[in-house]
């Protein structure tokens, strides 16, 4: 659509806004979890924000940042997509504002029109010294199909800045001379997230937002950066602080790329930084590093963070007192079940999605986090029923909505080296076992789910699983052991029941180099869910992969590569991964030896009885707490 046109058509529609006397938009019923305190009150409640149906003049909405102004003005920043849903074509940002909390939103602003171009990734921060509104941007030619951008991509960071809370802003300033050095010149994103200002210490008043870039050499990307952009003259100059940089071998592999960076100010002034992990061969999709120096530098490289589950996207940090929020969509393979996750260490550990408070369980994706009032927190997100790009919704809730904190977890005893105890979902509850005691699961919520440690991931290495299994089921999923990480393209290990295909199956994923993932499985031809005790055992050797029940065994040629690299990582017994599937029935001696064991130390009582090359060694034989 031409630029005029859609300008014509925002005025027209404005017009008919203002005529209807119909400024706001209005709530949407609320979460169904949603509890009324006796003052009667919601505590949860949301409403559609951004949708093409009922914004006209746009395609999609995207990419979602919000603040709130130094007079309580919350400014709600998307990108509305003119031509489709890509993100390298007809890219405004727009605007909406409310002046009551986000109960009521007004009508659509356009802060930066791409005409034909991409002006996106905003990336809003709020200086309280001067109730300025700044707001940084990224630009790169548009194409006119939904194509991503051609690498190298000629992306370049500008900034522009509001003095009546967003209501009116000024012209664009190019930043590239402060911020964009010639070696970074190929992919350049601010954000796309809300900026900080710090306030405690000596760089109380910094203002800090961060980029991620990409640096090619004539060939392609040999370098990924993840920096901090810092002005200590409250946005008359901007300056280069902490950055990372992660290499790009020859044959394209990487360890890591943080990117789409967000940023919370710790209670004793250092800051979180969180991180998208894309395609590095690290562990998890989550990554994070800390400055003490007001963003001037790292005190580590960005370290990943294997058990946070969460599938490649961007999320979104809000401190409240001594926790920490952390928004993102929480199934591992897919963006889907918006979740808020919680840390009361500083980010040093995270709550589990068993623990994480749940948004929605449709499709969502990007979101950004921000302080409402004293007693209210707002979430920017994208979400939908079909897809998460469908629209952008604003839910508005008290942390006592939240899922309260809880102490530990129940545990059994895991005999592997260096192994700490597993945590026992549920109430999964002890039976007799073949050998002592086993736990009973109930297909619902119950499941042992192991700690992370180093020693955990099989990586390349051949390996033997080897259970016991009692269950009588005929229908459903039946995960018995789950090893790395979820979906088609993830690597991973597994062993389960299928009693609607008569059948066990297992399964390895792999990911070798910068090859494309490889998949291989074995299978039964009965379920064995005749409710009595059988045998399992999963290896992989000498270029195999087999399955064995009670002796009875068939094998496949395994492919080569690393069964544990890139996605989250977990180990859960009786559960999927992604907690949508869980095991109805018994289990005992769950044992995994990162070597292809033969017959004959399978029957040895002593390999039986000796932690020596275990990974995994849990007897299930008793339950703690």
């Amino acid at each position: 659509m031409p630029s005029g046109l859609r300008t014509r058509l925002r005025s027209a529609l404005a017009t008919a806004v203002l005529t209807t006397g119909a400024l706001l938009t209005p709530l949407l019923p609320a979460h169904p979890a949603q509890a009324r305190p006796a003052g009667g009150a919601p505590q949860f409640e949301q409403q559609v924000l951004f949708r093409a149906s009922q914004d006209p003049g746009y395609a999609c909405f995207r990419i979602p940042a919000v603040v709130r102004a130094a007079d309580g003005t919350l400014l709600a920043f998307a990108e509305g997509r003119v031509l489709n849903c890509g993100d390298a074509a007809d890219i405004d940002i727009v605007l909406k504002r409310s002046t009551d909390g986000g109960r009521t939103w007004g009508q659509l602003q356009v802060v930066d029109e791409g005409a034909g171009d991409t002006h996106g990734n905003p990336a809003p921060v709020v200086d309280r010294s001067t109730g300025r509104v700044w707001l940084a941007e990224t630009y790169n030619t548009g194409r006119t199909d939904s194509a991503s951008c051609s690498v190298p991509c000629d992306r370049t960071p500008h900034l522009r800045y509001s003095d009546d809370n967003g209501g009116t802003w000024s012209p664009p300033r190019d930043l590239s001379p402060e911020i964009l050095p010639a070696d970074w010149n190929s992919w350049y994103a601010t954000g796309p997230v809300h900026g900080i200002q710090l306030t405690h210490g000596r760089y109380a008043g910094r203002l800090v937002f961060g980029v991620n870039t990409e640096t090619w050499d004539g060939s392609g990307v040999s370098a990924n950066h993840a920096a901090l952009i810092v002005s200590d003259d409250h946005g008359g100059h901007w300056r280069i602080g902490a950055t990372d940089t992660w290499p790009v071998a020859a044959d394209g592999t990487f360890r890591q790329k943080p990117s789409e960076l967000t940023l919370a100010e710790r209670g004793d002034g250092s800051i979180l930084v969180s991180g998208r992990e894309q395609d590095g061969t690290d562990l998890g999709h989550r990554t994070q590093a800390v400055s003490r120096d007001g963003g001037g530098g790292f005190t580590a490289p960005f370290r990943p963070l294997p058990g946070l589950y969460t599938p490649q996207v961007q999320g979104s940090l809000l401190r409240l007192g001594d926790r920490l929020l952390l928004a993102c969509p929480a199934d591992p393979d897919r963006r889907r079940t918006m979740m808020i996750r919680s840390s009361y260490d500083g980010g040093r550990t995270w709550d589990a999605v068993d623990r994480g408070t749940v948004v929605t369980t449709d499709w969502s994706g990007y979101s950004d986090l921000v302080r409402v009032d004293p007693g209210t927190v707002g979430l920017l997100y994208e979400g939908g029923a079909v897809d998460a790009r469908d629209e952008i919704r604003f839910a508005r809730f008290t942390e006592d909505w939240l899922t309260p904190r809880r102490g530990p977890d129940p545990v059994t005893a895991d005999r592997a080296r260096h192994a700490r105890p597993a945590a026992v979902l549920g109430d999964a509850e002890e039976t007799d076992g073949v050998s002592g005691d086993a736990l009973e699961f109930d297909g619902t919520d119950d499941a042992v789910r192991l700690p992370y440690r180093p020693e955990l991931p099989l990586g390349g290495r051949d390996f033997t699983a080897s259970l016991w299994f009692r269950y009588a089921a005929t229908t459903g999923e039946q995960p018995m052991l789950w090893m790395g990480g979820i979906g088609t393209g993830q690597p991973q290990v597994w062993l389960r029941g299928e009693p609607a295909n008569h059948r066990l199956q297992g399964l390895i994923t792999v990911r070798d180099g910068s090859g494309a993932p490889q998949t291989a499985y074995v299978r039964t031809d009965t379920a064995y869910n005749d409710g009595q005790w059988h045998h399992a055992v999963l290896r992989r050797g000498a270029g195999r992969l087999s399955l064995s029940v009670d002796g009875a065994r068939s094998d496949v040629t395994g492919p080569p590569g690393s069964v544990s690299r890139n996605s989250p990582f977990g180990v859960h017994v009786g559960q999927r991964m992604d907690g949508r599937a869980f095991f109805t029935g018994a289990l005992d001696e769950v044992r995994v030896w990162d070597r292809a064991l033969t017959d004959t130390e399978l029957s040895d009582p002593r390999v039986l009885r000796s932690a020596q090359d275990t990974v995994v060694w849990l007897p299930l034989d008793a339950v703690d707490g």
